[in-house]
């Protein structure tokens, strides 16, 4: 299974001739992480996790089925139809790969932001994507996490903690367009240093083979 990192949170899996997406976004090149999409999973409806104008694109010139939480169907619109609702817990196969889901809710911004749906997926069993939240998956330890290294609902503890908890062979950055150079620079040291396993930040475009 080879996976390439896109910008912020976006990844495309490609498996046995099969391309799987996961949050094509408006940080990242949603365009491109789409071409050619078998199937799209959207962990929640925030604009950095779906960009609906590059998604609707592509529907266009090829329809594939979206997995996501059920109340994606107000932010699709029209492209409701290629919803396939995914609840907590459930196991299903998208593009030929399988895929388990956890959590359920947004990580809390603030008490006075409304808490939407987010669903966390394990991927073939071995590659986890939390959206936004640090939901432990009980399949742990998993092989490759992708762990949301800055956000604003999130501290830099509750990550390291996070990604200590599922303990795995290898994490990579995940949810970190908003952060410059200085930024970068500083929370790559320190996850290297605190997070108890070998920890890097893809450039947007890398592959990885899991």
């Amino acid at each position: 299974m080879r996976l390439t990192k896109y910008a912020h949170s976006c990844l495309r899996v490609e498996h046995d001739g099969g391309v799987l997406v996961v949050d094509p976004g408006v940080f990242s090149d949603a365009a491109a992480a789409l071409d050619g999409a078998d199937a799209v999973l959207i962990t929640h409806e925030h604009p950095d996790h779906l960009d609906l104008a590059a998604v609707r694109l592509q529907l266009d010139r090829q329809p594939f089925p979206i997995h996501g939480p059920a109340s994606l169907g107000e932010a699709l619109g029209d492209a409701a139809e290629v919803l396939r609702p995914v609840s907590v817990g459930e196991s299903f196969t998208a593009a030929g790969v399988a895929v388990r889901a956890y959590g359920g809710r947004h990580a809390v911004i603030h008490p006075d932001i409304p808490v939407i749906d987010n669903l966390g997926y394990l991927i073939n069993d071995v590659v986890y994507h939390p959206g936004d939240s640090l939901v432990v998956p009980d399949e742990t330890p998993v092989d490759t996490l992708f762990a949301p290294i800055h956000a604003p609902w999130s501290k830099f503890s509750e990550v390291v903690d996070f990604i200590r908890a599922v303990a795995p062979r290898r994490a990579y950055a995940l949810h970190d367009a908003l952060l410059n150079d200085n930024g970068l620079g500083v929370l790559d040291r320190q996850y290297t240093a605190m997070s108890g396993t070998e920890y890097q930040r893809l450039e947007p475009g890398s592959r990885v083979d899991v």
